[in-house]
């Protein structure tokens, strides 16, 4: 059973920085895409931030684009996100996603292309 588990969120003040953590059981993530969303209460989930297998050009929303760093250790079987100078706009659960397709060459935007998730953390930037 393949189960993440995201952490490192938290309340903060605009300007700071945080970093998530999603931890990756049950299934090897070498050979997964792996990805950041989020979504705000009434809304979609959108899609932040995505790195595929091959750890070669990662994927950002315009949005968090030269703010937010994701990167992976397959090692840990770990995927990070580096979320710099946070706007209050930033405020949302973040989840963790990952895709165990070995199809697509490259991070799917998309929600139903992720076959599992974590649970979610709080990131909560006032002003």
């Amino acid at each position: 059973q393949v189960e993440l588990v995201e952490s490192g969120g938290g309340m903060v003040q605009a300007g700071t920085s945080l970093r998530l953590s999603c931890t990756v059981s049950g299934r090897e993530i070498s050979y997964s895409h792996l990805a950041w969303f989020r979504q705000v209460p009434g809304k979609e989930r959108d899609f932040v931030a995505g790195i595929n297998w091959r750890r070669d050009t990662p994927s950002y929303a315009a949005s968090v684009k030269d703010r937010f760093f994701i990167s992976r250790n397959n090692a840990k079987n770990e995927v990070y996100l580096q979320m710099n100078n946070l706007i209050p706009e930033d405020t949302a659960v973040y989840y963790c996603g990952i895709d165990l397709t070995t199809i697509r060459s490259n991070v799917s935007p998309h929600t139903f292309n992720y076959d599992h998730w974590g649970q979610g953390t709080q990131v909560t930037v006032s002003s």
